[in-house]
């Protein structure tokens, strides 16, 4: 065989393209480094003869690896691997600072010879799908937030199980998926409980929960679960139109964007966060040790995620990792 001796997989009952499968087998032989930069590839005839493959599809699929600069021709010579470059997929939902601390420790954690694209699919199932759909053989791993949607779990089948890592959430992963995950029921729980005496300050514990948030539902049953467990008087907000800081209540919010009206009432009001009125906000970010006198937070480690995530990319190994959820109480609680 001319070019580099290597063993190509192409299923022939298939539903992916045979061309596809092609495009696939070899991306896979460079990220295992059984092709690396400057090997020959087989010739198109080579190709044909050995894997029963048309010359059209042979010829396709190194058209699709050229393209993506994987491959070069050579001319009278033929094809061979361009770079060792690998290329990750990073799917996130929105760019809020939080998710920022995931990318800047996931892409640190990566070597020089790993290129990330990142996208965003803000909760739309037709963006994901596109997303994922146009990507498949492309990239050496996938790292992928998914999302409260019935058709969540179709599209990811369609990724190898293990090239793909869930982040985040749980929601429609199996057991078989690998995954970095934060805990939006026990672990909340248990972090709630280190609040108990500052929650006590105030005659009524309400939970904003604005319907615009994509915030686990979870949170709600276990907050529920802790008011009737502690004995706090309680109230779910869903409407943030109705919001109203009142004096001796405790806010817990799901959202950075109801923290800035809450902060914005009480300087109107005249109400002293942390003494007149408390508030507990979802997830770090880097500004909220410095935002007022200090936003007490509850929050898994983004930065831990976006270093297992790397880990995983980097490691070729199956990782099922739950990240811890802590407690940070700072003034304003």
């Amino acid at each position: 065989m001319d070019g580099k001796q290597v063993i190509l997989s192409i299923n022939h009952k298939s539903d992916t393209p045979k061309y596809q499968q092609l495009v696939n087998a070899i991306n896979d032989a460079i990220s295992e480094n059984v092709l690396q930069r400057g090997d020959a590839l087989p010739s198109v005839n080579t190709i044909c003869k050995g894997y029963q493959l048309s010359r059209d599809t042979v010829f396709k699929a190194y058209s699709v690896l050229k393209d993506n600069g994987v491959i070069e021709s050579v001319p009278n010579k033929g094809y061979y691997v361009a770079n060792d470059t690998k290329k990750v997929l990073l799917v996130l939902d929105t760019f809020k600072a939080y998710k920022e601390v995931v990318y800047h420790s996931f892409v640190n954690n990566l070597p020089d010879n790993f290129i990330t694209d990142v996208q965003f699919h803000h909760y739309n199932i037709h963006n994901f799908k596109t997303i994922l759909n146009n990507s498949k053989g492309k990239y050496y791993k996938y790292v992928v937030m998914t999302f409260d949607h019935k058709e969540v779990p179709t599209v990811i089948a369609d990724i190898d199980n293990d090239k793909l890592l869930l982040v985040d959430w749980s929601i429609y992963s199996n057991s078989q998926n690998n995954y970095v995950f934060q805990d939006f029921g026990k672990a909340f729980y248990d972090a709630l409980k280190g609040a108990e005496m500052a929650f006590r300050k105030y005659e009524k514990l309400i939970f904003l929960y604005p319907t615009y948030t994509f915030h686990s539902k979870e949170t709600i049953v276990y907050f529920e679960k802790y008011c009737g467990d502690f004995q706090f008087d309680y109230e779910i907000l869903t409407d943030p139109k109705a919001f109203q800081v009142e004096k001796n209540v405790g806010y817990l919010s799901t959202s950075d964007r109801m923290l800035g009206v809450f902060l914005e009432q009480c300087r109107d009001c005249g109400l002293e966060p942390g003494v007149d009125v408390g508030f507990l906000s979802y997830n770090e970010t880097p500004m909220k040790k410095f935002i007022y006198k200090g936003i007490s937070v509850i929050s898994t480690d983004f930065q831990e995620l976006g270093n297992k995530a790397a880990a995983f990319v980097t490691e070729d190994k199956p990782m099922q990792h739950y990240v811890p959820t802590k407690l940070t109480l700072r003034e304003s609680l």
